[in-house]
């Protein structure tokens, strides 16, 4: 199963603030573990939302706002993907996330990535319709 371990945004990872030299090493060292224990599929750091944009989709129309967006708390600064055996998996290594003390508040969203299996079979009218066979899972 597959989880990906969201870290929300803070005021300092929003304003661009580089992390401290000891947070670097602590997640140098959970990024290695996570490497090591072999569940580790991809990771990694955004920029602030001032760089970025949201696109809103609504009666056909499509809408670009441009950050910075004002609600920190409901945006993300880096994740890690990982693949694990199960959800209590997962959720230890969120706990493992390297939060120093007497750094800024900062928390980790775990959530679990849908699989394939997750949806029912394709019936065969809707494969043959697929160009490109992408729905097949054979």
């Amino acid at each position: 199963m597959r989880f990906m371990l969201l870290l929300k945004a803070s005021q300092d990872s929003e304003v661009g603030a580089p992390a401290g030299e000891a947070l670097i090493t602590e997640m140098d060292r959970y990024n290695d573990a996570l490497v090591r224990a072999g569940v580790l599929l991809d990771g990694a750091g955004l920029h602030p939302s001032s760089r970025g944009a949201r696109i809103a989709f609504s009666q056909g129309k499509r809408t670009v706002t441009t950050g910075p967006f004002t609600a920190t708390n409901e945006l993300i600064a880096g994740f890690w993907m990982i693949q694990v055996k199960t959800p209590e998996e997962a959720l230890e290594w969120a706990r493992r996330w390297p939060h120093s003390q007497g750094s800024a508040d900062s928390q980790i969203e775990l959530r679990q990535v849908f699989e394939p299996t997750d949806f029912p079979e394709p019936t065969q009218d809707v494969v043959e319709r697929e160009p490109h066979g992408v729905l097949s899972r054979s």
